[in-house]
């Protein structure tokens, strides 16, 4: 069965990685996108992806990722906006700004620019579908975590006004927001690659979620018939009753 094509961004590890995977399992053609072109070859190799460089937060890479879907010849049905990340965790009385800005530029300007060049395709397809990969983050605050959560509140406003906006039209709108998901590089990144303290962070945590959970949530969402919307998905391991509410075993 053939579903059209996929973009997912940030495809080259954790999350994006396993969405890539699961939408190819799917029937999806995957067009898997990041920075680090030789794991998308990789990627690509072991699922028939087509890898495409692509930092979202170049207007030239991104005009190249429009190409690169145009010239496949199918329709673009679903669009993944997983490109992302946390840098840094200190308290705003010691914020790096430029982590905050990257953050910014990553999580939602990255986000509006991609969209924004693939809605005309998702519209075209007659049954578009974008995912937003959000985050728990993007509804509650926590200490050390101010640029992160002001990036994914943003992030979650866009996914809002977004809907709003393509109402009447053949785009669904879903956003996905995970909690605890323990990812190879995800923790590690934003402590710097200080890997005991992202260890830390899932320290007594018996089942974090892990990325292929979070692809199971995308590929569910993305193949239920085309007027079902499942406008927000939160989704959280058990041993995560809320943010700050965690239960590690001794």
């Amino acid at each position: 069965m053939t579903r059209g094509v996929a973009v997912v961004t940030g495809a080259s590890s954790g999350i994006g990685a396993a969405t890539a995977r699961r939408l190819a399992a799917e029937g999806f053609t995957v067009v898997a996108a990041a920075r680090r072109i030789d794991r998308l070859e990789a990627l690509a190799t072991e699922t028939g992806a087509v890898p495409v460089r692509c930092d979202v937060t170049s207007d030239t890479d991104v005009a190249a990722l429009v190409d690169r879907v145009s010239g496949l010849g199918a329709p673009l049905t679903v669009l993944v906006n997983n490109a992302g990340g946390a840098f840094g965790a200190d308290p705003v009385e010691n914020a790096d700004v430029e982590q905050w800005r990257a953050m910014y530029e990553i999580n939602v300007v990255g986000t509006v620019r991609v969209t924004r060049a693939l809605l005309p395709l998702l519209e075209a397809s007659g049954a578009g579908t974008i995912v937003m990969m959000g985050s728990t983050a993007g509804f509650v605050t926590y200490e050390g975590g101010g640029g992160y959560t002001a990036a994914k509140h943003a992030e979650k406003a866009l996914a809002d006004t977004l809907r709003l906006e393509l109402s009447g039209r053949p785009i669904r709108v879903i956003d996905i927001s995970p909690g605890m998901v323990k990812t190879d590089e995800f923790a590690k990144i934003r402590f710097g690659g200080d890997e005991a303290k992202a260890a830390a962070v899932y320290e007594g945590v018996a089942d974090p979620l892990v990325a292929v959970d979070i692809a199971d949530v995308v590929a569910f969402a993305a193949t239920r018939p085309h007027h079902v919307n499942l406008d927000r998905i939160v989704v959280r391991p058990l041993a995560q009753a809320a943010q700050h509410k965690v239960h590690r075993e001794k």
